[in-house]
Formats: structure tokens, sequence, C-alpha cells
């Protein structure tokens, strides 16, 4: 609690200096770091957040950093409630607008990023940046102990829980524990007898989508399986 009444208390002073600086756009600043001269003090204050690591917040909840106050700011309403932005669709609530904006898109189906390579469309810019990786072969994020490298830093997180052991997710029900939250999710479907996936061809539903998408090798006719032996295809891995 302490902690986070120092945040509220920077968050204040800081409103209260940006209001201070728009008063007096006559003066010039200038940069410590880059000697940039600015002719309102916040914007140069704001420069100077970038260099500044000691400035960067962590929420009390989840303990996830940010480089202002204004960001964690936003980041507080996912812990507080305040989802203020509801979508017209499905009800679903939103802290911030931008999010809202491209969830719209999951009902709309619209995909406005392209790749210049594939021409894969993408409904967000993070999903394109993601994807072009496949691409360059860029794996910036590396475990610090096999040092096997990785596109996002969600995997390698995932990943580092190999060496650790850590299994931090447990099903209410069987007790039995994961590495990953989209597992247990996955895994709850045992129990709720959840079948989110349809087969638009005979109706059947799954509770994954991979046992959809080799289901639907049925109705295509395909059989992409084959044995190294005799050459003989299968529709089905575990057929082969």
């Amino acid at each position: 609690m302490r902690h986070r009444s120092e945040l509220q208390n920077n968050y204040a002073q800081h409103q209260v200096y940006k209001h201070l600086c728009t008063r007096n756009e006559e003066h010039s600043f200038t940069s410590e770091v880059h000697k940039k001269t600015s002719m309102r003090c916040y914007v140069s204050k704001k420069h100077l957040e970038t260099h500044r690591e000691e400035l960067a917040l962590a929420c009390d909840e989840c303990k996830k950093i940010f480089k202002g106050a204004s960001a964690l700011k936003l980041h507080l309403r996912t812990h507080r409630g305040q989802q203020q932005y509801p979508c017209d669709v499905c009800k679903k609530a939103f802290s911030q607008s931008s999010t809202l904006k491209f969830h719209v898109r999951s009902h709309t189906g619209k995909r406005p990023l392209k790749c210049d390579v594939c021409n894969k469309f993408f409904r967000h810019s993070v999903h394109l940046k993601f994807h072009l990786r496949t691409h360059t072969g860029e794996r910036p994020f590396k475990c610090h102990v096999c040092k096997k490298s990785f596109t996002h830093s969600s995997t390698l997180k995932d990943h580092l829980q190999i060496h650790t052991g850590e299994r931090p997710f447990t099903c209410d029900v069987c007790k039995k524990t994961f590495n990953r939250c989209s597992n247990l999710k996955l895994h709850l479907r045992i129990h709720n007898g959840e079948r989110p996936f349809t087969c638009d061809v005979c109706k059947k539903s799954f509770s994954h989508s991979s046992t959809l998408k080799s289901h639907l090798h049925i109705h295509t006719g395909e059989r992409p399986f084959t044995c190294n032996v005799c050459k003989k295809s299968f529709s089905q891995s575990s057929t082969l």
C-alpha cells in the first residue's frame, strides 16, 4: 500500500509539473543526454524519461514494469475493474479504447495489416511483427541456461519453466498442474465438457482446434501423413 501511495503521489506531482510547464512555453530547457533543446519543459522531461531506468514504475498487483505514470494508470484499470469501453456486439468491456478497437476486428474479420513476404493479413501490428520473424529467422530471446533462442518473450518464459520445474497453474478439479495457463485452459474442457470447435460439414464438435483440423481431412479426402517405408498415406497422424 505504501508503494502504491508513492506512485499516486509521483503521478500527481507529474501532472502539476506538466500544467506549470505549459504556462511557460517561451522558456528553453536542454536535455542532459542528447543536448536537445525543447520549447516546452514537459517535452524535455518526457525525453529524459527515455534514458532514466529509475523512472520505471511497477504495478503492485502483478509486478509488471511500465515506463511512465500514464501507462501504469491505464494498466491499473485492469485490476480495478474499470472497463469503460464496451463492445457493441458481445458486450465485453475493456479498459482502453485501443484494446476495444482491436477486439472489434474479431467480429468484423478485418485484417488491415499485410505481410509483404507471403501476403498474409493480420489484425494487430504486434502479430505482424512476430510473424515477420518466421521469414527473417530472428530469435531475439535467448535462454541463459541452455542458450536456446525464441521469437517471443512469452515462449522463452514458458521454456524457462522446464529448467526450474515450475508448474504454477493448478486445476481446481483434479489438482493437476501445468506450466502454461493455456494448457490449463485446454485441460479444463475435460471437466466442463466444452467443445467450442464445430465442423461446418457434419456439425461434430471438438475441444481442440487441432482435433477439428485433423477431422476435416475426412471430408476433404486429404491424406497428409505418409509412411516412409511403403509410402501409404493416411488422414490422421495417429493412424500412421
